[in-house]
């Protein structure tokens, strides 16, 4: 068969990914969910095109004419909520929920990690983003970081890079906010200090990593009390980082100027005094790379996100310094197929394809792009949608002559996005679960990035090491507009994001199903193209599927090439899609969260 040239069918959608081993691993065939999670309802029958518009969906469809929540927990849901209903914009509540979940999913985000952003200020009609990804500390170097890695990156404490959530909280905060630091740090402070009750997700993942925590005595104290795992609604209180936020209220509130001013100064009071020198004595104690004039010298970089056009919408990405730009590249490959109308296994081949044709060019040309020339014009057009889609065969998978390598997965990341009845809208996606993984730094009650892992020492990479340099992020928050509406989205799952974003649009846009619907249609993950993470893996022609996608479709999808493995009927590894969708013709704001992990929307 020819390969596809622009016009071919394909019909339905599907979504995501993250590696087999180490981390959440065993959720490949064991699910971490209640059995009710694992099936479909009984009463819920699937088709064999797998269309959904018409079917039940797990959760309904949230509805309100003011605004509306989706986020990685359902407290951080809530917290965005209460800063909405004092008045707050989308904005304010989103950073809210961000530092919430700072404190909610100790194993997806910290403090001390990342925090990319898109967010759309109705006020001054722009998009913007914030780069919230730290940079490899000015001591660090290549032949180091070989020697302690044996020639791959190597582990805590010398992949640590600067903290960056803070700042990109804030600084967000600063530009387009409305309230004060300690406004929207309160709901956090107050989860710390009376306690987060332990959920199955959270236990999950304590348990897995229980040997790893009980090395350090920070955070062992907090999250293994009397040296086990806290049992389901046991508080898990967190005093250490209550104070550190404390901290930053108390200097916001000594600066006595404008708001802008105090956020400035509760900023400073993290990156420029007494917690900068505990981080570096910390660093130095242990033998990191990590110190104090990093800290000063950091600053989040606000960066115009890239987009392209895509079925009358604008589909907004971080730039280079993530791979976001990847799922616009995706959408570039199939805007010239007719999705709709094609049936369910040429689709599904189509758009894993489309994934990894995308991902290569990932990690061809993506990396900082205040250290690499990034050609994004050429990749994000049109023109080279049309010759990537031209690569693709409906009868046989690519063949990317990747060799089989394997990895541990590493901690995950979580999610939040807000919509206001103003069109504000907001779309963050913090990560860097420390507690699962490292020590956190005494008396402040959070660990430090290890986002390091995400780097190459290959000199050939754009991805490579460079002192200074940040990391290329897999957290890549999205946002659509269109005619008369805005829509944040996004999800946690490292290489499994962009994929399961990609499913989701097309659910959304292509397919015509509501936010709920697209978001629990049953979901792929290819695994052919070499991960971001060190030590890169990657399984050639490996395709994993959600149990609730008939045999007859997986069945094809072998014969098509692809090494085809299930998940459980809806899996923790297929990522957890939150979006809002405010549509101004109607005044009505709608959102939906992924049942498979911990995800929750409310509104008003």
């Amino acid at each position: 068969m020819p390969p596809l040239r622009g016009d071919a069918p394909s019909r339905d959608g599907l979504g995501a990914r993250s590696t087999d081993s180490g981390w959440l691993g065993k959720a490949s065939s064991l699910s971490i969910f209640p059995a009710w999670r694992r099936s479909a309802p009984p009463d819920r029958k699937m088709s064999p095109h797998m269309d959904m518009a018409d079917s039940e969906t797990t959760r309904p469809l949230i509805m309100g004419h003011r605004h509306v929540v989706s986020a990685g927990h359902p407290l951080a849901a809530a917290a965005a909520m209460r800063i909405l209903t004092v008045g707050g914009s989308a904005i304010d509540a989103g950073i809210a929920a961000g530092f919430a979940l700072n404190v909610l999913q100790p194993d997806m985000a910290a403090l001390g990690g990342v925090a990319p952003i898109i967010l759309r200020s109705a006020a001054a009609n722009r998009v913007t983003a914030f780069a919230g990804i730290g940079t490899w500390p000015r001591a660090a170097s290549r032949e180091r970081l070989v020697a302690l890695g044996g020639g791959q990156i190597p582990p805590i404490p010398y992949r640590w890079v600067v903290p960056a959530a803070v700042d990109a909280w804030l600084t967000a905060l600063e530009r387009y906010g409305s309230m004060s630091a300690a406004d929207v740090m309160q709901p956090a402070i107050e989860l710390a200090s009376r306690g987060i009750p332990a959920n199955y997700f959270l236990r999950f993942n304590l348990l897995q990593a229980k040997a790893v925590i009980e090395r350090h005595p920070e955070p062992g104290g907090d999250f293994l009390p009397g040296g086990r795992v806290p049992g389901i609604a046991e508080p898990i209180r967190q005093p250490a980082l209550a104070e550190t936020l404390n901290h930053l209220a108390a200097a916001e509130r000594a600066c006595g100027g404008t708001r802008e001013a105090g956020i400035r100064a509760a900023r400073d009071a993290f990156y420029r005094g007494e917690i900068a020198e505990r981080i570096d004595r910390f660093s130095r104690e242990v033998g990191g790379f990590l110190r104090a004039e990093d800290l000063r010298s950091f600053a989040v970089e606000e960066v115009q996100p890239v987009s392209v056009p895509y079925r009358g919408c604008e589909v907004f990405a971080c730039g280079p310094w993530s791979q976001g730009a990847a799922v616009l590249q995706m959408l570039r490959i199939v805007e010239g197929l007719d999705l709709a109308s094609m049936d369910a296994t040429a689709r599904l081949h189509v758009l894993a394809e489309a994934v990894k044709l995308a991902l290569v060019d990932r990690n061809t040309h993506y990396g900082d792009p205040r250290f690499v020339d990034v050609p994004l014009d050429r990749l994000l057009s049109a023109e080279h949608g049309h010759l990537q889609r031209g690569r693709i065969r409906l009868d046989r998978a690519l063949d990317l002559g990747e060799p089989a390598a394997s990895g541990a997965a590493s901690p995950d990341t979580t999610y939040v996005c807000v919509v206001d009845a103003d069109g504000n809208a907001f779309s963050a996606t913090p990560s860097d679960g420390t507690v699962l993984v490292g020590p956190h730094v005494p008396g402040l009650g959070f660990g430090i990035s290890d986002r390091g892992h995400q780097t190459s020492l290959d000199h050939d990479n754009p991805n490579r090491f460079e002192p200074g340099k940040r990391p290329r992020l897999t957290p890549n928050p999205g946002l659509v507009t269109g005619a008369g509406f805005v829509m944040p989205y996004g999800t946690p799952g490292g290489e499994v994001q962009t994929q399961a974003m990609l499913q989701f649009l097309v659910n959304h846009l292509d397919l015509g199903m509501d936010l709920q619907h697209a978001i629990e249609a049953p979901r792929f993950a290819t695994y052919a193209v070499p991960a971001t993470e060190s030590p890169h893996p990657a399984q050639p022609h490996l395709l994993k599927i959600e149990g609730r996608i008939p045999e007859p479709i997986a069945a094809d999808l072998a014969n098509r090439g692809h090494r085809v493995v299930r998940w459980p009927d809806f899996s923790a590894l297929a990522g957890a899609v939150c979006a809002v969708r405010f549509d101004s013709r109607t005044g009505i704001v709608s959102g939906g969260a992924d049942p498979r992990r911990m995800a929750y929307a409310i509104g008003w």
